[in-house]
This record gives structure tokens, sequence and C-alpha cells, in this order.
């Protein structure tokens, strides 16, 4: 498979890209644990279908300690017992703020759950990341960027 032009060698998209990297930092600059971070990524590139965001955010978690048991089992997570309430707080809140097409937006009950877990602030990076993994996703798969070439720490 290859992609569809080089979005990314274009001045439009250095530019819109420099902007996202700086929203990126936002996150990663905040108390939301690293962890929860990468399940997030992962679980919104799955259910999105981009093939590039989960070969590279599988591939970052493992670099950062994570286990190929917990990464395998995040597309099953409801019936996995390798995560925490937490975790899995924030993973039913990716799904539903990433399954908005589905018309059922997030509910009380799953906002609440997150609510118990994060605080304001981890709950704002939690939403930013939400948000910002999706558009990744988004312009990966209308490009149709290619997946398992990525290699852990590549940009930096």
């Amino acid at each position: 498979m290859d992609a569809r032009f080089n979005y990314y060698g274009t001045a439009t998209a250095g530019k819109f890209m420099k902007y996202m990297q700086s929203a990126a930092k936002a996150v990663s600059g905040s108390t939301l644990p690293s962890t929860t971070v990468h399940l997030v990524e992962l679980r919104a590139s799955q259910i999105n279908g981009c093939g590039f965001c989960v070969d590279m955010h599988s591939k970052e978690a493992a670099h950062a300690g994570e286990t190929s048991v917990r990464l395998n089992l995040v597309s099953a997570w409801r019936e996995a017992t390798v995560f925490t309430d937490a975790e899995r707080a924030a993973l039913e809140l990716a799904e539903q703020g990433t399954r908005l097409a589905d018309g059922t937006g997030v509910s009380d009950e799953v906002w609440g759950t997150a609510a118990k877990h994060y605080d304001e602030e981890e709950l704002a990076a939690l939403v930013s990341l939400i948000a910002l993994i999706n558009a990744w996703n988004r312009m990966n798969v209308i490009t149709r960027q290619p997946a398992g070439a990525y290699q852990a720490g590549q940009f930096g």
C-alpha cells in the first residue's frame, strides 16, 4: 500500500502539523498518566482504522514499557482483567468520544465515571487527547498512510 500523496511534504501540512504537535505538548505536559495516553491513542486509532497510528502508538507504548498482553487486549478491554478502573474509564470515554457518528455522544454516566478517576486538568488533557488523536487518524486515513515501518522515537 502506498500513500495517496505526500501530504506531510506539503507546506500547508507542515504548518498545520506544527500546531498539532504544539497541541500534543499540552497533553504530554499534563498530569494524565502516560500509560493512559498510550492506551487511548491506540484504542481511538483502532476504532478509526488508522493503521499508521495503531503501528506508531503500539510501538511507542511498548518502548515506554507497556506489556504485549495489555497492548493486545486494548481492543477487548471490557473483557480483560489487566486494566485499572481509571484506564477503563478513559478507554470508555475515548470510545464514546470517537464514535460520535453513532449518534449517542458521550453519556453522563461515562463522563461521571471518568470524573471519578481524573481531576479537571487530567480531564482537560484526556478530552484534548481524544480530539487530537481523532484528527491525526483522519488525516492518515484520508491520505492512506501505510503502516508497519514506524520506529519508536521516530518523531522525537
